[in-house]
Parts: C-alpha cells; sequence; structure tokens
C-alpha cells in the first residue's frame, strides 16, 4: 500500500487534549479512516502546534482526502514517500570487514514529546 505525507494547516493551533476526550476523537478519525482503508501511523507537529505531517498508509490521496473532510481535518498537501533508511547505505559504503566490525555505527537518540 503507498504511504504519504500530509501536510495540514492549524492557524489557530492544533488542540487535542491529553485525556479521554482526546483519546475518543483520535478513535473516532482512526475508525472513520478504517472505512475508505487509511491508517494514521503517525504525525509530526511543530512546536507551534500551527502545522502537522502526518504518516499515512492509504490506497489513494483521494481516499486520504474523503476521510479528511469526514473528520473536519485541513489537507494542505499529500505526498506520496517512501523510506530512506541512511544505516542500509552504511553496508556499501565500501569499508572493509575489518575496519566496518571496528566501527560502531550509533542512531542519533532524542526524546520523544508526547503532548500537545
Amino acid at each position: 500500500m503507498p504511504r504519504y505525507i500530509v501536510e495540514r494547516q492549524f492557524p489557530n493551533g492544533l488542540s487535542l487534549p491529553t485525556n479521554a476526550s482526546g483519546a475518543a476523537k483520535c478513535v473516532e478519525i482512526v475508525n472513520t479512516n478504517a472505512e475508505e482503508g487509511v491508517t494514521w501511523l503517525h504525525s509530526y507537529v511543530s512546536e507551534d502546534k500551527t502545522k502537522t505531517y502526518c504518516v499515512y498508509d492509504a490506497p489513494t490521496p483521494e481516499a486520504i482526502r474523503q476521510v479528511a473532510r469526514r473528520n473536519d481535518l485541513p489537507v494542505e498537501q499529500i505526498t506520496e514517500i517512501s523510506v530512506l533508511n541512511p544505516y542500509f547505505y552504511l553496508s556499501m559504503a565500501g569499508a572493509s570487514r575489518a575496519s566496518a566490525s571496528r566501527t560502531v555505527y550509533r542512531a542519533p537518540w532524542r526524546p520523544f514529546r508526547y503532548f500537545l
């Protein structure tokens, strides 16, 4: 299934409480999405909460637009994406087995912020 980034703008800021009503809204969105075969994987929220970048699996961009209308969510742009994993390329970087075995590659770590 194709994967997409959906860019949204919330001029007054996104408001999704971290309580039972916020959880209920997320469940409602997920259930509406499922009716069209759309899966919301996760979202990134700008610091000022005026933009979100949501990752979806969906059959078509139109399916995302349909559920966005039903969920009363804005859609600025939908872009089909694929995964680029830099650690896949490390094995192809030309390093010998000996030097590769001495080299430790670590992904940068940053704690997630799960609040709005």
